[in-house]
């Protein structure tokens, strides 16, 4: 009877051992493809702050490897799939970073030149006329 027992135990082990790796393997396909989803969304919103014009190498290199996450995930190497996916993700906010600081130092010189008009404007209003 101990030899039964001995035999039933390890079964169960061997069943859980077997359900435990079928999960891990089946849990990886889910974030891999939710972080390929992320990362698209970034890249989206990068170009949407208008990174293609005005980061075009970073937008370009995250748009690269989300094309090879893409093409990773299609051939379930989940691993891959995810480094690139988080590669690309970084890559798309560097160039919104980049597009949003380029447009912001714009707005910022065109206001410093419309005050040098306007100081120039009251400067002469003040002179006293000849």
């Amino acid at each position: 009877m101990n030899a039964q027992i001995k035999r039933q135990v390890s079964q169960v082990l061997c069943a859980a051992l077997v359900m435990t790796l079928a999960a891990c393997a089946s849990s990886q396909k889910a974030p891999a493809t939710a972080d390929v989803a992320v990362s698209k969304n970034a890249v989206d919103n990068a170009v949407s702050a208008g990174a293609a014009d005005l980061a075009p190498e970073e937008i370009n290199a995250a748009r690269a490897k989300m094309m090879r996450a893409n093409e990773a995930l299609a051939a379930k190497d989940y691993k891959l799939a995810r480094e690139l996916a988080t590669q690309a993700q970084a890559d798309a906010k560097l160039a919104q970073s980049k597009a949003n600081s380029t447009k912001a130092t714009s707005a910022a010189n065109a206001l410093q030149d419309d005050l040098r008009v306007l100081r120039e404007e009251v400067d002469r209003a003040n002179k006293p006329q000849q």
